[in-house]
């Protein structure tokens, strides 16, 4: 099965997708409209549908969330929607009295061709460190460290990153899907 779009407008996205399924991706950079939820999973379906609507072939769209244990997994999907108004330095700030600093990161991939969407989960477990940690990345990887590391996804750099983020976790199960179907 041929994967038509990737819907996103992050070429550095676009390049990890490419680098853990093997095969180029044709790019659309889409505004789509995505219900409001902390969960992945809730949007992506809807996302998919959208997408497909607007370009007519097979699509793949993605949404990841980072919740926060102490927050009762607050902020999930929205956190895009924190970072944009605290910064990374006011997640920081705002667990600075927090003893429960674990995490987890958590991708969605929808993958629809027209019939059905198909949707592939990955999760890492980690924790929130008590500052921001490296360069690299985007988001929040300067802020997440995943269990049995001692470096922030930053840190790690995006070929150590792609073996064990969530996205990848995600891409392989979609990889393994579309070479059994």
């Amino acid at each position: 099965m041929k994967i038509g779009l990737f819907a996103t407008s992050n070429k550095n996205k676009l390049r990890e997708f490419e680098q853990i399924l093997g095969t180029k991706l044709e790019q659309a950079e889409l505004q789509l409209n995505e219900i409001q939820a902390i969960d992945v999973e809730n949007i992506i379906e809807e996302k998919a549908k959208e997408a497909y609507r607007l370009v007519g072939k097979p699509v793949l769209v993605e949404d990841t969330g980072l919740y926060i244990a102490a927050w009762n997994s607050f902020p999930g999907a929205l956190i895009k929607w924190l970072l944009s108004t605290t910064g990374r330095d006011g997640v920081i700030r705002m667990l600075a009295m927090e003893k429960n600093r674990r995490a987890s990161a958590k991708t969605a991939i929808g993958f629809y061709d027209g019939s059905k969407v198909h949707v592939f989960v990955g999760k890492v477990n980690g924790s929130i460190p008590d500052a921001i940690r490296g360069e690299s990345g985007f988001g929040w990887d300067p802020i997440f460290v995943p269990n049995g590391y001692r470096k922030t996804f930053a840190e790690l750099g995006a070929k150590a990153k792609n073996r064990i983020s969530m996205r990848s976790i995600a891409l392989r199960k979609l990889k393994a899907y579309l070479k059994s179907h």
